[in-house]
């Protein structure tokens, strides 16, 4: 396999078909995985990553995209590691040991230090590959567990026609509904073009960013990169059907908001919030409930993917999840024994409450 180093990912439709069509070969298809997100990445983010993009070649035959990225620390990364939810080494599964070596080769002859990949699937082959090709390349590989994303699966037929009736028979959906019609004619809407996603951005970014500032945080839509980003994705997939904004409205009023996309089978609640002044009538948990029953309606829906985040109300929908890994990999012995530790001390941590209180009192004491 031969393998071509471009330090920009170009503007190229040839290269966005070739590459969209290794995502399909995926074990699991993605919308993170798309040419589309990736430059979209690249536009919004190019003052603080600098890409570094790996294609794998069999003959002129595109067999592999890995689409890395540095940043001001100088570590290597997923360009896409800050907004995707899942991220990986593209290729065939039957070639992504190769690839994965062919990647990791070019990165040592490039005296690479360190690698963070952040949102590796556990259930692809990416993380052998990994722990092979390191090994070889003289990388010290560490994997840990991450995240565990929430996951609503659909099944077929009766089992569908069950979690529907399900959804819509919860007692606090009902509650909330009948709460929020006495306020006004509740509807919702997805909107799917840029030329309805675009003037229903604004809206939606302002209620994320009161949210966040209403609980003393900072919402990723306070900055324009992010803004930046969904608006060069919404446009890129302009159409397609792919970005799908849905809204929940009383009258003529949005209450809340997911934008998220429906991709080869699946729908996914990606960045969803609410008006803050309607809280008390869960219109987020509205929404989503509401995206559940719609989803069992459509055969070509296989699953509401919940992405990343652990929130309590998620948990009232799941009926399964998917399992994403950290992987660190370094030329450092001192590094990974440090990355080694450091896990297992926070997993120490996380398991005994009196222990984490000791040492948040000592961190106290120090000032820290």
């Amino acid at each position: 396999m031969r393998i071509v180093l471009h330090e920009k990912i170009p503007e190229d439709r040839c290269l966005l078909q070739r590459w969209n069509d290794l995502v399909q070969q995926m074990e699991r298809p993605e919308v993170f995985y798309t040419c589309e997100w990736a430059l979209a990445v690249q536009s919004a983010y190019q003052a603080s990553l600098k890409p570094l993009l790996f294609l794998g070649y069999d003959g002129d035959d595109l067999v592999g995209v890995a689409c890395l990225a540095t940043d001001p620390s100088e570590t290597m990364s997923f360009l896409t590691a800050n907004t995707a939810d899942y991220c990986e080494f593209l290729s065939p599964p039957q070639r992504r040991a190769e690839f994965v070596d062919g990647v990791l080769a070019e990165l040592a002859k490039m005296q690479t230090g360190k690698l963070a990949l952040a949102n590796l699937p556990a259930d692809s082959g990416t993380p052998q590959a990994l722990e092979d090709a390191g090994k070889k390349h003289g990388f010290h590989v560490f994997l840990r567990p991450a995240y565990a994303c929430a996951q609503v699966e659909l099944g077929a037929g009766e089992q569908r026609e069950k979690l529907k009736a399900a959804v819509m028979g919860k007692k606090m959906l009902h509650r909330k509904l009948r709460a929020l019609e006495r306020a006004g004619t509740v509807t919702y809407a997805h909107l799917r073009s840029w030329d309805r996603i675009q003037p229903a951005l604004q809206d939606f970014a302002d209620a994320h960013v009161a949210r966040f500032l209403a609980t003393h945080r900072v919402s990723s839509l306070a900055t324009t990169q992010r803004r930046h980003f969904l608006e060069d994705l919404a446009r890129r997939f302009s159409d397609s059907g792919v970005v799908t904004l849905s809204r929940l409205m009383v009258d003529d009023r949005p209450v809340a908001w997911n934008f998220g996309f429906q991709f080869c089978g699946s729908w996914f609640w990606y960045q969803p919030t609410f008006d803050s002044r309607w809280e008390e009538y869960s219109p987020g948990y509205c929404l989503l409930a509401r995206i559940v029953i719609e989803a069992c309606d459509v055969s070509t829906i296989k699953l509401v993917d919940l992405g990343l985040g652990a929130e309590g109300y998620k948990e009232r929908f799941a009926n399964g999840t998917r399992q994403t890994l950290h992987g660190t990999l370094t030329k450092s012995s001192l590094h990974h024994l440090r990355e080694i530790a450091r896990y297992r001390l926070a997993s120490a941590v996380k398991r005994s409450a009196r222990l984490e209180a000791a040492i948040r009192g000592a961190l106290a004491r120090l000032g820290f």
